[in-house]
């Protein structure tokens, strides 16, 4: 296990802030952030935590640097299925019901299938057996050549966000899974290095359905104030009709 100090320093870095930076915006000396990093000093808990929230460090990660400085967590990591997450669930699988007949599903931060409404089914049309097996690794499933990217008429341009999104997402949070998961995927085809901007709003995802094309947009929802590090990982992302004929599409399945 990294020293408390060692994952200090990889945040600071990981968030491009030199020593100075972060020592104003925690309003402490230099010279002691250098003593954090080094090992010359051991923060209290206060330190801990508001250096992690200087950082905009993830829950899982505060925890893990708590642990490093020899401290509990504070942030618990509880299942869906536990009774203290019942409201939440009960949010979620609202919001999935209410939802229909457009699909929308659930993730988990590595874009682990979590819940899905029956629309969602959808997307899992035509896919090759081990890739709708638990875990559904939703991006996989997606740009897998086996997976819902042959029927992905713009699959390129899907591609190129899903791509950049995830790198991002490794980038922020650290997470070896995920940028592990971005090298796997960045081998399953091309990525254009400067793609045109040739949609007026937003980039639609358009998949092939029998004959015709069915043309979304999609939204990404978070809990804005969870504690807890399984919540506060989730992303809700609902997909809704680009056009009227998609729409009745979507009444009809």
């Amino acid at each position: 296990m990294n020293s408390f100090g060692d994952l200090l320093r990889q945040w600071r870095q990981r968030r491009r802030l030199s020593q100075l930076d972060l020592a104003i915006d925690a309003e402490i000396s230099a010279r002691h952030l250098s003593f954090l990093e080094t090992g010359r000093a051991q923060p209290s808990r206060a330190m801990t935590l508001l250096l992690a929230d200087r950082l905009d460090v993830p829950l899982r990660e505060r925890n893990h640097l708590l642990l490093a400085a020899g401290y509990a967590p504070v942030h618990p990591e509880r299942s869906l299925d536990d009774p203290q997450m019942s409201p939440a669930r009960a949010v979620l699988d609202a919001f999935l019901a209410g939802h229909e007949p457009n699909p929308a599903l659930v993730v988990d931060r590595q874009w682990n299938l979590l819940l899905a409404n029956q629309a969602a089914g959808l997307f899992l049309e035509g896919a090759a057996p081990e890739l709708i097996e638990p875990p559904i690794n939703v991006l996989r499933l997606t740009l897998h050549p086996d997976g819902l990217a042959r029927r992905l008429a713009n699959l390129d341009e899907v591609r190129d966000h899903l791509l950049h999104r995830l790198a991002r997402e490794a980038a922020f949070t650290g997470d070896p899974e995920l940028a592990a998961l971005h090298e796997e995927l960045s081998g399953y085809g091309p990525t254009r290095t400067s793609p045109d901007p040739v949609h007026e709003i937003a980039l639609p995802i358009r998949i092939r359905d029998g004959e015709q094309v069915l043309n979304f947009l999609s939204t990404i929802t978070t809990f804005g104030t969870a504690l807890d590090v399984v919540l506060a990982e989730l992303t809700i992302e609902a997909f809704y009709p680009a056009d009227p004929r998609t729409a009745d599409a979507l009444l009809r399945r």
